[in-house]
């Protein structure tokens, strides 16, 4: 018997995408809370009209030395957004692989803990530091 869940959030699916049949697609429970980690991850502070100061600022970095001081500064970054903006879950862990730098990519690793129904999930986050460039 699967327990009704919906109490965790439904929303628009993201990237947002229609159907004809049902209209906007939307996401509910542990898939609400992933997408709005990405979305969370993905939003540099600014971005939004009605809440400058929603996201996370990791572009900060993008030209900085990966030094283990700053890994600590982008890792408290991650927690205090997701702390403010992502009220449903308690961060557990979080760590970076730095491995594939030299193409661009950073990889944001995170355990966290959903509140309300005391699961654990993690996800993985790539960060790509070229995105958007003809690089």
């Amino acid at each position: 018997m699967e327990h009704d869940k919906s109490f965790l959030g439904t929303g628009w699916a993201f990237p947002p995408h229609f159907t004809k049949e049902n209209g906007v697609e939307m996401v509910s429970r542990e898939e609400d809370i992933r997408q709005s980690l990405f979305i969370l991850l993905s939003t540099t502070p600014g971005e939004r009209i009605f809440r400058f100061d929603y996201g996370c600022n990791i572009r900060r970095w993008v030209f900085e030395d990966m030094t283990l001081s700053n890994e600590t500064l982008i890792i408290d970054c991650i927690s205090d957004a997701v702390l403010y903006y992502e009220p449903r879950i308690d961060v557990e862990r979080i760590w970076l692989d730095t491995g594939d730098m030299q193409e661009g990519i950073l990889r944001i690793s995170m355990d966290y803990r959903i509140r309300e129904t005391n699961s654990r999930s993690n996800m993985v986050y790539p960060y790509y530091f070229m995105e958007g460039t003809n690089l």
